[in-house]
């Protein structure tokens, strides 16, 4: 499923380069110096962005205010961070777990349909192609949206993000056993809403072709 939707969504499945552990600017930071967290922000930023735009779905208005409250929690809290686990995958950590928290905060608001997501990139191909890839990546992150949280983030991590299992387990506080099993039935259930998705009728049949 991933290696044609790859190709067919590359503004939704296109993988992050890993995070630097910059080791040295984190213990410079751990110790107040402002020009180091300011350093951390500057390289890390845009992952925290995308790993939130990509987790809120359909709610692009609140990424800048979400990534502004992940990098408040990690200065409040990075003194607690003793180098056990890789800075990234900390990081990613507070990012899941802030987005988890707003997303709970959302559950009972009414969420807007239809929207192209902002992040897809600009491509070479003719207006009526581009248009269609558009509206294929927004039906696609219709389908994501309607995975419950804990499948959602593991589907967001593994598949999107492009990290591996163990990594996963560590940032959603699960063994690997339970992070595949939650990607299995994440793969089921968003395969199952992807046939209701007029857009996506060719892509699903491209998807069969390939077994």
């Amino acid at each position: 499923m991933q290696s044609v939707l790859s190709v067919t969504l590359p503004g939704m499945m296109l993988r992050a380069n890993p995070m630097d552990d910059a080791s040295e600017l984190v213990a410079r930071a751990r110790q107040g110096d402002r020009a180091a967290f300011t350093e951390i922000f500057r390289r890390h930023r845009g992952d925290v962005a995308r790993l939130v735009h990509r987790m809120m779905g359909r709610q692009p208005a609140l990424v800048d205010d979400l990534v502004q409250e992940v990098f408040l929690q990690v200065h409040r809290s990075l003194g607690d961070f003793r180098g056990d686990a890789r800075f990234s995958t900390w990081l990613h950590r507070v990012t899941v777990n802030v987005v988890l928290m707003a997303r709970r905060a959302q559950q009972s608001r009414p969420q807007p349909t239809g929207e192209v997501p902002e992040d897809a990139p600009a491509t070479a191909l003719p207006p009526d192609e581009d248009t269609a890839r558009l509206r294929r990546m927004a039906a696609f992150q219709r389908c994501i949206d309607k995975l419950a949280d804990k499948k959602r983030t593991v589907f967001v991590l593994h598949d999107l993000e492009g990290m591996a299992a163990s990594d996963v387990g560590e940032i959603v506080g699960a063994p690997v056993l339970t992070v595949r099993t939650r990607l299995f039935y994440a793969r089921q259930e968003l395969a199952a809403a992807m046939k209701h998705e007029p857009a996506l009728v060719d892509l699903i049949e491209l998807m069969r072709g390939k077994r």
